[in-house]
């Protein structure tokens, strides 16, 4: 019968002496024990190295996020700068476009004074001839025929003789073109056209003394003239002559 061999197990002998009484003790640690420290150092400095790269990492990123942090302070500190520069801007802007406003008033109202010295005084009552440019009178005013009958050519204008409003464009079965223009001081007149022309005007327009009413198109249009005063028919050569 074999003898079984027992496995001998590996151990490490620490003898301490005393300096004083040179007494000394002995310990004996296993192998194995040896091994579990050792693991036990390994792993402690694995530990350390961890947090030590843990602790770099968030210190890099810190410093990271403070420069961030500071270039966006002067971001918005340049920013800031600029929205000042632009607010005094706009200020000047508006207070020039305020002189500008207040120059454009007084130009207007300047023009407006202008413009009123130059306008034409009002003329209320017909007192121009009908018919400008080349224009023959060849019939006056009579009881039988209370108008005046002119004869006109092309291109010839037959014009407003007085401020007023058109009551009237129409025809009849003698003149293809009427207008009646009601005036102040119950005068009305009244342009009729035995030929063809060109109407330049509508009802219900106001029209000045001297406005187009109607172009003449072809030579020899006869135009009858008559002016009414409170409805009755009157010479237009009083009118005419009287004032002008």
């Amino acid at each position: 019968m074999k003898q079984q061999r027992h496995k001998r197990r590996e151990s490490f002998s620490v003898l301490l002496i005393s300096d004083v009484d040179r007494s000394s003790k002995q310990f004996n640690i296993s192998l194995t024990i040896i091994r579990l420290i050792f693991f036990l150092i390994l792993l402690i400095l694995a530990v350390i190295g961890l947090l030590t790269f843990l602790f770099l990492s968030v210190n890099k990123k810190q410093q990271a996020l403070q420069a961030q942090l500071t270039s966006q302070e002067a971001l918005a500190e340049q920013l800031r700068v600029e929205k000042d520069a632009l607010s005094n801007e706009i200020q000047t802007l508006q207070a020039e476009n305020n002189d500008l406003r207040e120059v454009s008033k007084i130009i207007t109202s300047k023009r407006e004074e202008a413009a009123e010295e130059e306008a034409p005084a009002s003329n209320p009552l017909p007192t121009l001839f009908p018919s400008s440019g080349s224009g023959i009178l060849i019939e006056t005013y009579s009881e039988d025929r209370p108008y005046l009958s002119i004869s006109t050519h092309s291109e010839g204008k037959i014009v407003a003789t007085g401020d007023g409003t058109v009551i009237t464009v129409g025809s009849d079965d003698t003149y293809p073109f009427i207008i009646e223009i009601e005036h102040e001081n119950g005068y009305q007149t009244r342009y009729m056209c035995l030929q063809e022309v060109q109407l330049e005007t509508e009802q219900g327009a106001q029209v000045k003394a001297g406005d187009i009413l109607c172009i003449v198109t072809s030579d020899d249009t006869q135009l009858d003239y008559q002016i009414l005063l409170n409805g009755e028919a009157i010479d237009p050569l009083s009118i005419i002559d009287a004032k002008g």
